[in-house]
């Protein structure tokens, strides 16, 4: 796997903050992933053969996916990266990671759906939105990459717990009395994914 995603932060002209932000307002990320999941749901549906909708099964991905002729169902997962983990050599020196090509999932989420993945023994797919760095991303721009949970057990097998990070809690993590913020997170390389096209995401799920 080549490593066109990782770029020397010392020498960026527009380096991205290593302060974390502190409150985290659980609200704003639901809502923010909820129209990313409305918007692929509906470019699926002009999809010849492939119907999409919201999940309704519980701790199951956002969406599920079939196709209509050989009833073939697969999921999918989204999730935003609008902050770039700055820190992430110092903190987890042995996970082989630089800022650039940092993504983060929570922990529990990818765990979970590795186990749905091995007991229906159906496609289940993460997608990443990435904002917000401009080595990679426009300003203004979203860019998505995906990958299959099967290939991203892979790398948690190998890499194991090199890649986790438990953050502090903060501000708006805790919602009606529960805590709702992700706080443990394990971490991915962008060269480890795919840049997301919806029909190839399409075939694989069918595969």
């Amino acid at each position: 796997m080549d490593n066109k995603y990782i770029f020397n932060c010392d020498l960026c002209t527009t380096r991205c903050d290593g302060i974390s932000k502190g409150t985290y307002i659980f609200s704003n990320d639901v809502d923010y992933s909820e129209s990313k999941e409305n918007k692929l749901i509906s470019q699926v549906n002009t999809i010849d053969g492939f119907c999409a909708k919201k999940c309704e099964l519980a701790g199951y991905p956002d969406i599920e996916i079939t196709h209509i002729t050989s009833g073939k169902v697969f999921y999918v997962e989204i999730k935003a990266q609008r902050r770039t983990f700055m820190s992430v050599k110092r903190i987890l020196p042995n996970g082989g990671l630089e800022p650039s090509e940092t993504l983060a999932l929570n922990l529990s989420d990818l765990l979970r759906y590795f186990e749905i993945r091995r007991s229906i023994n159906k496609p289940i797919f993460i997608i990443w939105c990435l904002e917000n760095r401009p080595c990679i991303v426009p300003e203004g721009k979203t860019y998505y990459y995906y990958q299959d949970t099967r290939k991203l057990e892979e790398i948690y097998n190998k890499i194991g717990d090199k890649r986790r990070f438990r953050r502090k809690s903060g501000r708006g993590d805790v919602v009606n009395g529960q805590h709702k913020g992700v706080v443990v997170n394990y971490h991915f390389s962008l060269n480890e994914l795919k840049e997301l096209h919806i029909l190839e995401l399409l075939k694989e799920g069918v595969l």
